[in-house]
């Protein structure tokens, strides 16, 4: 059975996100809504979304929307997020959750009150290639867990764009960081040990690497770059008895290879090309329909936004 979606705003992100996967798993796009109506019917016209409407209110109202679909700014998430629990709307935010702890925290106490889904969409967490490098790092083939390292890269935004004002919650760490250290948190339950970072301008960082260390001892980084000459979006896991490198965790659908090097040799493994956006809507849709569990509830959303909170503190600035 199909679910029906409303999207919120017209977002470059949106065609990969939920454009394709929905059509590839035969949902609907029912309704969109933008600050500016000519792009909401440009993008209803593009993708085959059955109608445009006046809000972002409208479109969580509408009764003909199952669930809502969320990639506005930063700033935006949690309070349409809360506007959809108040109607009853499971929602697939994007990442970040909120802008900071508190708001994540105000958020997932609203939504768990009222029995609402918000799952926040760390879309490469259900990719086989992340499953696969997280089974390393548990049976034995890597040995104990050393080091996890994370290196995210991509060529500056424009100038207008959303990741480089503070008011709309911007920077690299929340853009990029929050994938790196929601991944290290799949390893263990990090801390973060100390952070810097570049400011654009006052408050945004246009990079910020951070530092964290395990219980057991291992340590890990999170690099992020919004001034790379390329996109490049890897993680390696270092461990007793080898590692492995996930070549694009991010758009595992661009490149699926992970390179697993121990005593034995080195092989390269190949985990398909289907999107990570695509395993992701399936499972939500699953959740919305069946009841299926699913891995990314807002307590985690809550302490991934409390370790951000922490990197940009260690970092010398302030929490968005």
């Amino acid at each position: 059975m199909s679910i029906r979606i409303g999207v919120l705003g017209a977002s470059r992100i949106a065609e990969s996100a939920i454009v394709g996967p929905a059509g590839e798993l035969g949902h609907r796009l029912v309704a969109v809504a933008a600050r500016d109506r000519s792009r909401a019917e440009s993008f209803a016209e593009k993708y085959g979304v059955e109608r445009v409407v006046a809000s972002y209110q409208d479109v969580i109202d509408d009764a003909e929307v199952d669930v809502v679909y969320n990639p506005l700014a930063n700033s935006l998430h949690a309070p349409w997020n809360l506007a959809a629990v108040q109607a009853g709307k499971p929602v697939l935010t994007e990442k970040p959750f909120a802008r900071n702890r508190a708001e994540a925290q105000h958020v997932a106490a609203a939504a768990d009150a009222a029995g609402v889904t918000v799952m926040e969409g760390f879309h490469y967490y259900f990719h086989p290639v992340t499953q696969r490098a997280l089974q390393l790092a548990g049976d034995g083939t890597l040995g104990d867990l050393n080091r996890v390292e994370v290196r995210m890269g991509m060529p500056a935004p424009q100038p207008g764009d959303p990741r480089w004002s503070l008011e709309l919650a911007g920077g690299a760490l929340m853009d990029l960081g929050c994938y790196g250290l929601h991944i290290m948190r799949r390893f263990g339950a990090p801390s973060v040990v100390r952070a810097k970072a570049g400011q654009r301008t006052p408050g945004i960082d246009e990079w910020c690497d951070v530092e964290v260390a395990f219980p057991s001892g291992a340590t890990g980084l999170s690099t992020n770059t919004m001034v790379a000459d390329e996109y490049s979006f890897t993680l390696r896991v270092i461990g007793t008895r080898g590692e492995a490198l996930v070549h694009n965790f991010i758009k595992p659908h661009e490149d699926d290879r992970i390179t697993i090097s121990t005593s034995a040799g080195t092989t390269v493994e190949h985990h398909g090309r289907r999107a990570s956006y695509t395993y992701q809507l399936e499972a939500f849709a699953a959740h919305v329909r069946d009841g299926a569990p699913i891995p990314l509830d807002n307590t985690d959303a809550v302490a991934n936004m409390a370790l951000i909170d922490d990197a940009y503190r260690a970092a010398g600035m302030e929490p968005r």
